[in-house]
């Protein structure tokens, strides 16, 4: 079994306030990773920290980009467990978005139409919930997540563990708690998993 992390922020820039004002919704962007530490962090967001109109696929830091600049971001992250092959899933979809990022652009309309519950799609576009849901589903996990889908929906898949509420920038990845570790073992023997 392997892990993923589903990272829900509210940065407080203008866009995110408006996002949330017609969401009613505590968080306004959400993010997925691959490892605890957030350093394989990505999303559909800012390209650039200073200008929210220039988006698209994103590689996120904690220290670095929009949420340096926005020191004060407030977060709720999640873990997920997952099977291996999911895991290489949600890896291959990422990658490939990735390599290809050029292609792919931030779905402005698609986003403001959530505040009327409309969903506007476009091929190659996404805002970031419609990415994690994407990738999520073409990797394999059941989600059950709305059609039209925004941030704190994500809350609502089972199984997902809050690790972390509090700002983004004193975020520290949990230590290995040894005896977790042994029984999380121990369970994936007796499933036939190792």
């Amino acid at each position: 079994m392997k892990k993923i992390y589903i990272i829900l922020t509210h940065t407080g820039t203008i866009l995110s306030r408006i996002i949330k004002k017609y969401t009613k919704d505590e968080f306004s962007h959400v993010s997925i990773s691959l490892d605890v530490d957030l350093k394989e962090m990505y999303s559909f967001g800012r390209l650039n920290p200073y200008n929210a109109l220039w988006a698209g696929f994103i590689h996120e830091y904690i220290d670095k980009g929009t949420f340096k600049r926005f020191y004060k971001t407030k977060t709720k992250i999640y873990s997920l467990r997952i099977t291996e092959e999911q895991y290489e899933n949600v890896k291959n979809n990422i990658e490939t978005i990735k390599k290809d990022k050029k292609n792919y652009k931030f779905n402005m309309l698609g986003l403001l139409a959530v505040g009327f519950h409309k969903k506007i799609r476009k091929e190659h576009s996404f805002y970031c919930a419609e990415f994690i849901k994407y990738v999520l589903e073409n990797s394999g996990i059941k989600t059950e997540l709305p059609e039209i889908v925004k941030p704190e929906d994500f809350k609502s898949i089972r199984e997902l563990q809050e690790i972390y509420t509090g700002l983004l920038r004193k975020y520290r990845a949990p230590k290995i708690n040894v005896t977790n570790l042994l029984r999380d073992i121990c369970v994936q023997k007796k499933e036939g998993i190792i």
